[in-house]
Parts: C-alpha cells; sequence; structure tokens
C-alpha cells in the first residue's frame, strides 16, 4: 500500500549502516527517518471526476448530501439523489444528467435502504423538523429512470417529528432493531435513534454525541454506527449498536490531532465483502477524502483528492474542495464504474475563473483503489 504504517525498508537499511557507529546517532537518524516518512505518507494521492451534475437552483452554501440508489435489478439503471438544502432533491442518472427535481423545503441530508421489492428513502427536514420516508416498489423506480424522469413526491409516506434541531441523517438495517434512522442535531450533541415498522415511525433512544455532528454511515453487517462531530473536537467515532442502545463506548477512529483538518463532515462506506472494506470520511479543512479499514482498529490507510479533469473537447471538470455530504457503492454499475461510484458534494464548483453553484462529482472508485494501491 502507498500509505503502509510499517516502517519503510530504506529505513531498515540505514539503521544496519548505522549501528556499529553510535547507537544515539542512530536513534536520531531512525527519527529524522520516520518524520520523513510520515510526512511522505501524508500527501493524498490524486483522482478526477468522470462526471458532473448541473449546478443546483439555489445559490449559495446549498448543495449538500446525496445517496446512491442501486436498482437491484438493474445496475445500470441506478440513480443518484442530491439535496439542496435550501430547497429540495435532485434525481441524477449514472452519468449525471437531471432526472429530475422536487422542491422539498430544507432536506439537508438524505439515505436509503432497500428490502426486498422495496426501497426506503430517508431525509432529515430542517423546515418542518421531521424525519420524513418515502415508500417506493423498486419496479415503478426503474421504470421512471428508463423513461428519464423521477422525482420524489411532495407528499411523504411517513413523517416523525423530532425534538431537536435536525441536521444529518443516516439509515440502517439492523438484524435485532429493524429499518433505522440516526438523526444528528445542529448546534447540539445529540444524536436521535429512529424505528421505522409498518404502523409508526417511533423515536427509540437519544444518546450524546459529544457535540454537532452531521455526517453519519450505519454499517448494517457490522452493527456499527460512524459519526464524524464537527466543530470543537473535530473527531469521528464508532459505535457498536445492540438492542440495549447503549451509545456510551465509542471508539475514536481519528480526529485533528491525527488525519483530519479542519471538520470532519461527510462519511460512507465502500464495502468489499459483507464485513470487510473502508470508511471513508470528507475531511473538510484540507478537501482530501481519508480511508480507513471497516473494522476495528480502524486503521488509517490514505487519502485521496479530486484534481481537474480535462476532456477531449478541451472542457474541464473541476475538483472538489471543502466538501460536505459523500456516498459511495461497490457496484459494477457500467463500464465507466465498473468497481464502484463516489459522489461528492462540491464546494467551489468552477468554470474556469467563474465560480458557478454548488454541485456534485461522481469518481470512478476503481481510480481510487488504483491510485492507493488497495488492490
Amino acid at each position: 500500500m502507498i500509505f503502509t504504517v510499517l516502517q519503510p525498508h530504506w529505513a531498515s537499511a540505514t539503521t544496519t549502516k548505522y549501528l556499529s557507529v553510535n547507537s544515539k546517532k542512530v536513534s536520531l537518524v531512525l527519527t529524522f527517518l520516520c518524520l520523513i516518512g510520515q510526512v511522505a505518507f501524508a500527501q493524498p494521492v490524486a483522482v478526477t471526476p468522470s462526471y458532473e451534475t448541473q449546478a443546483v437552483i439555489t445559490k449559495g452554501d446549498a448543495a449538500d448530501d446525496s445517496v446512491i440508489w442501486v436498482n437491484p435489478a438493474n445496475t445500470a439503471q441506478s440513480m443518484v439523489l442530491g439535496t439542496d438544502k435550501k430547497s429540495g432533491v435532485y434525481a441524477y442518472g449514472l452519468d449525471a444528467s437531471t432526472l429530475g427535481y422536487s422542491k422539498l423545503g430544507k432536506i439537508n441530508n438524505i439515505d436509503s435502504r432497500t428490502i426486498g421489492e422495496y426501497s426506503f428513502i430517508f431525509a432529515s427536514n430542517r423546515t418542518q423538523q421531521s424525519v420524513d420516508v418515502w415508500i417506493f416498489g423498486n419496479h415503478a423506480i426503474s421504470n421512471s429512470i428508463a423513461k428519464g424522469a423521477f422525482s420524489l413526491p411532495v407528499n411523504r409516506s411517513m413523517q416523525g417529528q423530532s425534538a431537536i434541531n435536525i441536521y444529518g441523517i443516516c439509515a440502517g438495517i439492523d438484524p435485532e432493531l429493524g429499518l433505522l434512522a440516526f438523526v444528528t442535531e445542529d448546534e447540539g450533541p445529540r444524536v436521535e435513534v429512529w424505528q421505522y415498522t409498518a404502523e409508526a415511525l417511533s423515536l427509540i433512544h437519544t444518546f450524546d454525541n459529544g457535540g454537532e455532528s452531521e455526517g453519519c454511515v450505519y454499517d448494517d453487517e457490522n452493527r456499527t454506527l460512524f459519526i464524524s462531530e464537527e466543530e470543537v473536537n473535530g473527531v469521528l467515532r464508532a459505535y457498536q449498536v445492540s438492542a440495549e442502545l447503549d451509545f456510551s463506548q465509542p471508539i475514536i477512529v481519528d480526529s485533528r490531532q491525527g488525519n483530519i483538518n479542519g471538520d470532519p463532515e461527510g462519511v460512507t462506506l465502500y464495502k468489499t465483502s459483507s464485513t470487510d472494506g473502508y470508511v471513508i470520511l470528507s475531511s473538510q479543512g484540507d478537501s482530501k477524502f481519508n480511508l480507513y479499514q471497516r473494522t476495528a482498529p480502524y486503521e488509517y490507510l490514505g487519502s485521496f483528492i479530486v484534481a481537474d479533469r480535462q476532456l477531449e473537447d478541451g472542457t474541464v471538470i473541476d475538483g472538489t474542495s471543502i466538501t460536505d455530504g459523500i456516498d459511495a457503492a461497490n457496484i459494477n454499475f457500467n463500464p465507466d464504474f465498473p468497481e464502484g461510484l463516489i459522489v461528492i458534494q462540491d464546494n467551489d464548483n468552477m468554470q474556469g475563473k467563474r465560480k458557478k453553484r454548488q454541485n456534485f462529482k461522481y469518481v470512478s472508485f476503481a481510480q481510487v483503489l488504483d491510485a492507493l494501491a488497495l488492490r
């Protein structure tokens, strides 16, 4: 791997060379070489976007979060939902074309889960301070995508009224607790746990994540909730989830004392098997994306940035900066994304020297795997 935590071979050779000279000198040399190694390993690699969406309708800080909906019957007819957190939700094709837009209010974050023939789309609604749920038959979504048109209806299938200043949201399927949604608090430390049943959407627990948090992702198979705390502490935490709903002993995956610069923001998973893969975190302060092992002790594997890409016609798809939400999926979607896709919000969407409204970039995950030597 490019970003191995092991001492490099050349450091071992240098150690041997100087062993007969002076043990103190050896110690100083090793310390110096290890510091050089740490600096070298900290440098992110670069990948480029395959596509970009149109700019969202609202000016300023507006585009925020996305979710990749995987079509279980035909992966090539999957789609991406992306939020304009000041106005509504977009639907995009795998080529980043716009399938539709719904004016739904201040929808901040969005996530989904598919169970059998049905898909459940969850969103944090800051206009109504509610947890919103849409339920679709997979076949109906697939038909709409095939026709080149899909949008979330204004009428939700279900809503739950939150008791906090609602912010982020992530969904999960737990073997004991069923279909869940975790909701974070703006300007506060609380996290709500919501449970969906056919009868109701119910708040079943609230816990403290230490400070204001937004980005989260639930690892269904490993029963682990990852939450990025912003502002004061700047940490990524991992919670083991059980029916007892005890969130008192999280593991600190990373912090500003480690590989995070500024606020840790969007967090997602790239699964390589039922239990293995990578946790991906947006390190907003330096516009990079950190990768960690999916399971404890969550070893840091390296980082990448998204750089500009010049197309054959001379036009440029710019890279990403100061990213909020991200989402990834390890599916062979099509020749553009044979090993999956990561969708990344872009704060400074540039066209030459002109800054446009924000949008989302699509990056083939094959590039990430190659750049970080993760195959």
